[in-house]
């Protein structure tokens, strides 16, 4: 059996739909798998515990792979790529800022400390945030989706905690997109992205830093325009294997 070339992480079991077009998108080009971390209710919001769970997967691998992760599955991945940069072929983050640790459950909780309104109501407003205007039976079921999601992702906020965390440093090459109108993860905390990895990599990773915003989609902007985005990662992966064979040239192996 082929061993996949790309791993895509989900840590929102209940937003995996999604992932669903850009994936389908990718698989036309590579070969590409799905890790998922469930958390039950039960269970203490731990990515320490994903990221270990993640290694024991891919340690067995003889080969690095492409990481490519949406909000908080992102920031798994630069967790990852931190302790395990030998195992990373590079790291693909959408939606995830320079603080990574923002997503739509920290905006969520902040609103709910803020406002006095049912959660129900604080959910509409959250799809509203999220996807804009939608039909009422739509509507309803994107609520259910959320509502899902905050008791079952691996985000670290929760009512009693709002968790930040500083910008993380990675090895590997890195891909960051993010979406000009998203209103959870803005426009700044993705460009802050160019100046942290130029102060901290070397000129040679700097080479394999890449930046690309799509004008408009929101938060979810990989599933309203998963062909455009599925094209910039093609594009970044395939400047990276230029890069490996001009390399290889210069020191004669070609």
């Amino acid at each position: 059996m082929t061993t996949p070339d790309t791993l895509w992480l989900t840590t929102s079991p209940e937003l995996k739909f999604f992932n669903n077009s850009l994936l389908r998108n990718l698989s036309r080009q590579t070969s590409i798998a799905q890790w998922e971390y469930h958390q039950s209710l039960d269970e203490p919001s731990s990515l320490e515990i994903a990221v270990t769970l993640l290694h024991d997967y891919l340690k067995s691998r003889s080969k690095p792979v492409h990481l490519i992760g949406h909000s908080t599955g992102g920031l798994l991945g630069l967790l990852y790529a931190r302790e395990h940069k030998e195992r990373v072929k590079s790291l693909t983050l959408l939606s995830v800022g320079v603080n990574p640790g923002i997503d739509w459950h920290s905006h969520y909780y902040a609103q709910r400390k803020l406002l006095p309104i049912r959660r129900q109501m604080l959910l509409s407003q959250m799809v509203y945030t999220l996807f804009g205007h939608q039909p009422e039976c739509t509507r309803r079921k994107l609520i259910a989706m959320l509502e899902k999601d905050l008791d079952n992702s691996a985000s670290p906020h929760s009512l009693y905690q709002h968790v930040s965390i500083s910008p993380i440093h990675v090895s590997v090459p890195l891909f960051v997109c993010g979406c000009q109108d998203d209103t959870i993860v803005d426009s700044r905390q993705i460009q802050a992205w160019q100046e942290f990895f130029t102060q901290n990599t070397t000129p040679e990773l700097q080479s394999k830093f890449r930046l690309w915003q799509c004008p408009q989609g929101g938060h979810f902007f990989h599933h309203f325009y998963s062909e455009t985005v599925g094209k910039e990662i093609i594009k970044f992966w395939n400047s990276l294997s230029y890069n490996s064979l001009i390399a290889a040239k210069s020191i004669g192996l070609y």
